[in-house]
């Protein structure tokens, strides 16, 4: 029998202790910047609820002249982020992980008549803003070179076209460009390469 879990939500639709996955989700998927985890016992789950949430991700802070790596490692100290959508479009969502503890830091959707490539640019998006409110210049892991690129532009260069199904999906690309165009980072952004290290942390295992 799976051990018991106490999940706390500090950022969600509304925030309290939930003992099981199924009632955690319902509070969390789909809701920007959702801050969640699981605890072994009731008494760890009170504490970290009354407690600040960043304390429980693992994060170190790092300053950016603190910074050195080697694009042939795999730096522990950063954030992964990955998309997955059923269908071209179809529903889409995105995640961000710490890579040294492989924690969920945020998740979002799904969202009906998206692309993966649209999630992927979203979670970079996503954890850059969320690291500068921290004042944290770790780097960022994506595995799309287009998404990548878009960030370094500002401009989701997708090829999608805004629908009514999708139009809130399109309202979160407009506020992520926006975001871009009046925000520096000093955050790198890097590939992650697959074919050394294998699956990104991030990755949704649905292949």
């Amino acid at each position: 029998m799976a051990k018991q879990k106490f999940y706390v939500v500090w950022q969600g639709r509304k925030p309290g202790i939930y003992t099981s996955w199924k009632e955690c989700e319902a509070q969390v998927s789909g809701f920007e910047n959702a801050r969640y985890k699981a605890f072994d016992s009731m008494v760890e789950a009170e504490k970290a609820f009354s407690d600040n949430p960043w304390k429980y991700f693992n994060i170190k802070k790092k300053e950016p002249e603190q910074i050195s790596f080697s694009l042939n490692q795999i730096i522990k100290e950063s954030v992964a982020v990955d998309a997955a959508c059923s269908g071209n479009p179809g529903k889409m969502e995105y995640r961000g992980v710490c890579v040294a503890t492989g924690e969920e830091i945020f998740h979002f959707g799904p969202l009906e008549g998206g692309t993966n490539n649209i999630g992927e640019f979203l979670g970079i998006v996503h954890a850059l803003a969320l690291l500068k409110q921290q004042n944290n210049a770790i780097p960022v892991y994506s595995d799309s070179i287009n998404a990548i690129k878009w960030v370094k532009k500002k401009k989701c260069n997708t090829k999608l076209k805004p629908t009514n199904e999708n139009a809130y999906l399109f309202e979160l690309i407009s506020r992520a460009e926006k975001w871009l165009t009046e925000n520096d980072y000093p955050n790198p952004i890097i590939k992650w390469e697959t074919d050394k290290w294998g699956e990104i942390p991030a990755d949704f295992g649905r292949k």
